[in-house]
């Protein structure tokens, strides 16, 4: 008899769960990063595979980045666009989230990724919101976005790979999970990125464009924690429109 996987076990609103479990569903793709099993996800219950812990290293790093553009590149149906299965009203972290498909990012992110948490933090950044279209860079089609790509929710697995877990999943740009996991630290962050380029190169002037992706993460914590990300919001607005 085999043995037994451990489980992690969460209870949260059935709304959460639900989007959670599309998320981490949708998210394991070819050849992208190891996603935990949902052994179910009913009743604000949901079960997945325990992670254990090993340290970060070099090698994972470089092979995450690597394995991180390949889940991007499986793309999505349109910006803003849920998970297979999962619901239009989700969360990211303590707070609602709306996933409403659109066709173009640059209006999608001003509208729904921004706005909605600068008027929850009472926060103007409607300079960012009325310029983004010339800030956004070239076009590119949707990603398929972990989008809550904090440190905390990259796990370095004892198994030498490097996990992900806690989506906030929808189709969005794929310089926004990369700019949240700079915001948040991440170690060998140079040779994640390095490894990320080799696979799905990013365009010309992405760097100037990493406070502009920093303003959604940064506003959902002004809106839920206030104090110094208030202030951090607001220079990441600046620092966007200074390109």
């Amino acid at each position: 008899m085999g043995a037994r996987a451990a489980l992690r076990t969460k209870h949260q609103s059935l709304r959460a769960t639900a989007a959670e479990a599309a998320g981490l569903r949708w998210l394991r793709v070819d050849g992208g990063p190891p996603i935990p099993f949902v052994r179910s996800a009913s009743g604000g219950t949901l079960v997945i595979d325990e992670i254990p812990l090993g340290e970060p290293n070099l090698q994972a790093a470089v092979t995450f980045g690597r394995r991180l553009a390949r889940m991007h590149l499986a793309g999505a149906e349109a910006f803003g666009a849920p998970p297979e299965g999962g619901p239009r009203e989700a969360t990211i972290g303590m707070t609602e989230m709306l996933n409403e498909p659109a066709p173009e990012w640059p209006a999608w992110f001003a509208s729904q990724r921004i706005e909605p948490y600068a008027r929850q933090a009472g926060i103007d950044v409607s300079d960012v919101c009325a310029h983004i279209a010339s800030l956004a860079g070239p076009p590119e089609p949707p990603a398929r976005l972990h989008g809550d790509l904090w440190s905390g929710n990259v796990v370095w697995g004892a198994d030498g790979q490097v996990w992900l877990i806690d989506p906030a999943a929808h189709g969005g740009h794929r310089e926004s999970d990369l700019a949240m996991l700079q915001l948040f630290g991440c170690p060998f962050l140079d040779h994640v990125l390095g490894a990320y380029q080799e696979v799905a190169p990013l365009a010309d002037g992405w760097q100037a464009r990493v406070p502009l992706h920093q303003l959604f993460p940064l506003l959902v914590h002004a809106a839920l924690f206030g104090g110094g990300y208030r202030a951090q919001a607001l220079s990441a607005a600046r620092a966007a429109l200074r390109g």
